[in-house]
C-alpha cells in the first residue's frame, strides 16, 4: 500500500478547515447569503491559568494562508467522493473552484500585548470566506500566541543578559508545530532554536550542544568522557559540552585541569539533571569563568525559584514546558453581516457586536488602560489604536516586520506593562473598559435580539 504523506503544504490550504465551515458555506450558497459582507474577530475570552497577558504572534503565516487560499481539481473530486455533499447546489463547486481571498485583514501587530476579549484580529470578507478560514487561523494565532507568550515570560523573568534557547522541537504537537513554536519563541525573546530547519528558514543560526549518547558512546569505545569532550571538540572547537552523563563535579574538574593546561577556550558547560541550583554553584567554583547553562523540564516558574536560591545560571535550554502547556482559547466570532451588528448571548459566552477597536492609553512609555471601542469611534487624549490595516480587498497593504522587529516590539510591550501584570504568580488582571458608544451598541442589539425572538 503507498501511503500519502501527512504534510500541509500550501496548494492544500483551502482543506485544511473543520468540515462544518465547508457545509456552512454550501449552505450559504444555497441560500444567496455567500457574498453578504461579514466580519469576523478573533479574541481570547479569558487569559491561561497565572498570565497576565498574551503577545500575538501568528500573523505572518494568516497572510501566507490567505494569499494561498484555494481548492483546486484534486480537492473538488476528493470532497466530492465523500458523499457528504450530494445535495448542495452546483455553484457550491463553481465557487470553490474560483476560490481567492479577496477581503479585508486588520490585525494587531505581532508582539504586542494583548488582554481578554481584546480582538487579535479582525476579517472583513464575503461570508463564505471569512467562515471558511477560521480553522487555519485560530490554529496558528493560537499556538504562536500561547509560544511567543511563554517566551516573553521566560525573558522577563530570566533577565535581558541569560541566553535562552528553543529546544522544543521534540516535544512540540507536531513537525509544522515545532517550526511555528522556533519563530514565535524567538519572537517573543529568546536567541535561537535548535531546530535546523526552522532556523535556516527564519535566517537564523541554529545553535545546541551535543547529547549524553556521544558521551556514552566514545566513553565506551575509546576510554573516557574526557576523550568524548576532546572528540567534540576536534570538529567543534571550543563548542558547550553537556557534563553530567557520569559525574558533573568530576567532568568540571577535567575540563578546568585541561583548560589551565592548554588555555582551550570553552563556550559553556550545560547541566539538564540532578539540583541544579547547587550543581551549578559547585561548577561555578570550579569553572568561574565558564558559562553555565540548565535544561530539562524548564519554565518561568522553575526559572524563578533558581534565581531566588542563588542559583549560577548564565542560560537556559527550553522545551518541554514552552512548547506545551495550557491553550490559548482564542474565539472567532461573527460581529457585523451586510452592517447589521450581532452578538452572541449564550451564559458566560456573551459578544460585543459590531466592528472594533482597541485604544490604548500610555503616559510616556507605560501603558495606563485599554479601552474597548467600535471601529468608527475616534479616540482622544493620545490613546493609540492596536488594530492595524494589513490586506485590502485580498492584498497585502504593508509590509510585514521581520523578527528582529517584532521580538523588539515584544520586549517593548512587555516593560511597558505594570509589574502586577507581568509577574508570574497571581498576577492582576488590565482592566479593560467598554466606551459608552459600545455599550449602547450592545444593548440596542440585544434588544433588538430579543424583539426578533
Amino acid at each position: 500500500m503507498t501511503l500519502s504523506p501527512l504534510l500541509v503544504t500550501p496548494e492544500d490550504y483551502g482543506l485544511l478547515t473543520d468540515l462544518y465551515q465547508l457545509t456552512m458555506s454550501a449552505c450559504y450558497i444555497g441560500e444567496g447569503m455567500d457574498q453578504r459582507r461579514a466580519s469576523f474577530e478573533l479574541f481570547a475570552r479569558r487569559l491561561p491559568n497565572n498570565f497576565g497577558y498574551l503577545i500575538a504572534m501568528g500573523l505572518t503565516q494568516v497572510v501566507e494562508y490567505l494569499q494561498h487560499f484555494q481548492f483546486n481539481d484534486r480537492h473538488l473530486s476528493s470532497l466530492q467522493a465523500t458523499g457528504i455533499f450530494d445535495q448542495v447546489p452546483a455553484s457550491f463547486w463553481d465557487t470553490l473552484h474560483n476560490a481567492q481571498f479577496t477581503g479585508d485583514v486588520w490585525a494587531v501587530p505581532e508582539g504586542t500585548a494583548v488582554f481578554a476579549n481584546e480582538p487579535l484580529l479582525r476579517i472583513e470578507a464575503p461570508l463564505w470566506q471569512a467562515q471558511i478560514a477560521e480553522t487555519y487561523l485560530l490554529n496558528t494565532l493560537n499556538y504562536q500566541t500561547l509560544i511567543a507568550t511563554r517566551a516573553a515570560r521566560l525573558r522577563d523573568m530570566a533577565g535581558p543578559e541569560a541566553k535562552l534557547l528553543e529546544f522544543g522541537t521534540r516535544r512540540a504537537f507536531s513537525p509544522q508545530a515545532s517550526v511555528w513554536a522556533a519563530r514565535a519563541a524567538i519572537a517573543g525573546g529568546l536567541d535561537a532554536t535548535s531546530n535546523v530547519f526552522a532556523a535556516l528558514q527564519l535566517g537564523q543560526k541554529p545553535t545546541g550542544t551535543m547529547a549524553h549518547a556521544l558521551v556514552m558512546a566514545i566513553a565506551a569505545t575509546e576510554g573516557s568522557e574526557d576523550e568524548a569532550f576532546t572528540a567534540f571538540h576536534r570538529y567543534f572547537p571550543g563548542a558547550p559540552l553537556l557534563i553530567d552523563t557520569y559525574d558533573t563535579l568530576n567532568a568540571a574538574r577535567q575540563l578546568s585541569e585541561r583548560h589551565h593546561q592548554n588555555h582551550a577556550a570553552l563556550a559553556g558547560v550545560r547541566l539538564d539533571s540532578g539540583d541544579l541550583v547547587a550543581l551549578s554553584k559547585q561548577v561555578r567554583d570550579i569553572l568561574p569563568n565558564v558559562p553555565i547553562f540548565a535544561s530539562g523540564d524548564l519554565d518561568e516558574y522553575e526559572i524563578f525559584r533558581m534565581k531566588q536560591a542563588g542559583a549560577c545560571i548564565d542560560g537556559y535550554g527550553l522545551g518541554t514546558r514552552l512548547v506545551t502547556g495550557s491553550p490559548v482559547n482564542g474565539v472567532y466570532k461573527l460581529v457585523d453581516i451586510d452592517g447589521i451588528p450581532v452578538m452572541k448571548e449564550s451564559a458566560h459566552k456573551l459578544t460585543y457586536p459590531g466592528k472594533k477597536q482597541v485604544f490604548r492609553q500610555y503616559e510616556g512609555d507605560r501603558m495606563i488602560k485599554d479601552s474597548l471601542g467600535l471601529a468608527t469611534e475616534t479616540q482622544n487624549h493620545g490613546a493609540c489604536p492596536l488594530l492595524q490595516p494589513v490586506m485590502r480587498n485580498g492584498s497585502l497593504i504593508t509590509e510585514l516586520d521581520d523578527l528582529s522587529a517584532i521580538a523588539q516590539r515584544t520586549t517593548r510591550s512587555v516593560q511597558s506593562l505594570p509589574q502586577e501584570i507581568r509577574v508570574v504568580q497571581e498576577p492582576s488582571s488590565a482592566s479593560v473598559e467598554i466606551t459608552p458608544a459600545l455599550a449602547e451598541l450592545t444593548q440596542s442589539t440585544r434588544t433588538a435580539t430579543a424583539v426578533a425572538t
